[in-house]
């Protein structure tokens, strides 16, 4: 498949497996109605987990190395194992709209963890962006108004923060784990270990399992089993592997539109004028923070084909050879980017 054509179908792959996403705060809130959130992640799993068992054929051609095994495992436990811990939880005391716009803040905190994590270089304006992000997250936390379905928005976005910072976890051995294995095997393997780390906390005294089915809430375990568990995933995790991590993360920023749009659409939620103000805040902080300043344009091919043709006559490597930019390195490296030391 030519390299420009796998571009446009990892794009697209992203532009589904967001909408998805999107929609994964309105589902968990029907099912919330009824079921414990424990069951409903356990029953997503499950339902995942049955459908990967007619490919276990398929992966067991895959040999995983053996030091990638304590990575596998750390990736899932990240996500969704803790991630939908605190995100399941979270849609508790939250608006689903209120939960997306904290998920816009995942692209700045990739940035930020790059720096202390991977070594990459971060510029200014992309801390300066995320600090404007953080501080309308807790605007937006604060100035939102107890209701019905939200009783506690500070707490239940706090929470949401916390499942996105186990998405950072997630995403940077993602990135790593794609240059070896499928993204089929990857979401498979997502899918089993959640099955596992869930099983055990339906005995837990707190686990309340419901008198009866409701139709709604029990196709929306299914939804996201199918939809989400198997299809955002897949399809982010294979969007992933065609594109540089900086790429890829920028995608999330559709999440909180969508989000709100469904919101408004199916729950009937609706922002106040200061929500929508803090919401604008952690907006313009993503604005800021995909700020990466002027660059420099590069010469026509001829140009360079020629500088290189004087550069072999004359014997010398110093003709306008500079230091690699960390952005450039990460196009040039593609697909095992971000550089780490998994």
């Amino acid at each position: 498949m030519p390299l420009q054509e796998s571009k446009y179908i990892a794009v697209f792959a992203l532009i589904i497996a967001v909408s998805l996403w999107a929609s994964t705060f309105v589902v968990l809130k029907m099912a919330l109605v009824v079921f414990d959130p424990n069951v409903i992640i356990f029953g997503r799993m499950f339902v995942a987990s049955i459908c990967f068992l007619f490919l276990i054929p398929r992966f067991k051609k895959t040999p995983i190395r053996r030091q990638d095994i304590k990575w596998l495992l750390l990736m899932a436990f990240c996500e969704p194992c803790m991630y939908f811990v605190f995100e399941s939880h979270a849609m508790i005391y939250t608006s689903a709209s209120q939960a997306g716009m904290i998920v816009a803040m995942l692209p700045l905190m990739m940035a930020v963890s790059a720096k202390f994590l991977l070594g990459e270089d971060v510029r200014p304006m992309t801390i300066f962006g995320f600090c404007i992000a953080v501080a309308g997250g807790v605007w937006l936390s604060i100035g939102a108004g107890s209701t019905e379905s939200s009783p506690d928005p500070m707490l239940g976005n706090f929470l949401e923060f916390l499942a996105m910072c186990c998405a950072v976890g997630y995403m940077t051995i993602l990135k790593k784990m794609t240059s070896r294995y499928s993204s089929v095997l990857i979401t498979a393997i997502q899918a089993f270990a959640g099955t596992i780390f869930y099983l055990p906390l339906l005995a837990l005294p707190s686990t309340k399992f419901p008198e009866n089915f409701e139709l709604m809430p029990t196709l929306s375990i299914v939804y996201l089993g199918i939809f989400i568990t198997i299809g955002a995933y897949g399809l982010y995790n294979f969007g992933m592997s065609r594109l540089p991590a900086n790429q890829t993360t920028a995608f999330v920023n559709l999440i909180p539109v969508i989000t709100i749009f469904l919101g408004w659409l199916i729950l009937g939620e609706t922002f106040s004028i200061q929500e929508f103000m803090a919401a604008g805040l952690v907006m313009l902080g993503v604005f800021i923070s995909q700020d990466r300043g002027r660059k420099k344009r590069n010469p026509p091919t001829s140009e360079k084909n020629q500088d290189l043709m004087n550069t072999g006559s004359s014997g010398s490597l110093t003709p306008s050879i500079k230091a690699a930019s960390p952005s450039s390195l990460d196009t040039a490296s593609s697909p095992s980017e971000p550089t780490s030391t998994l």
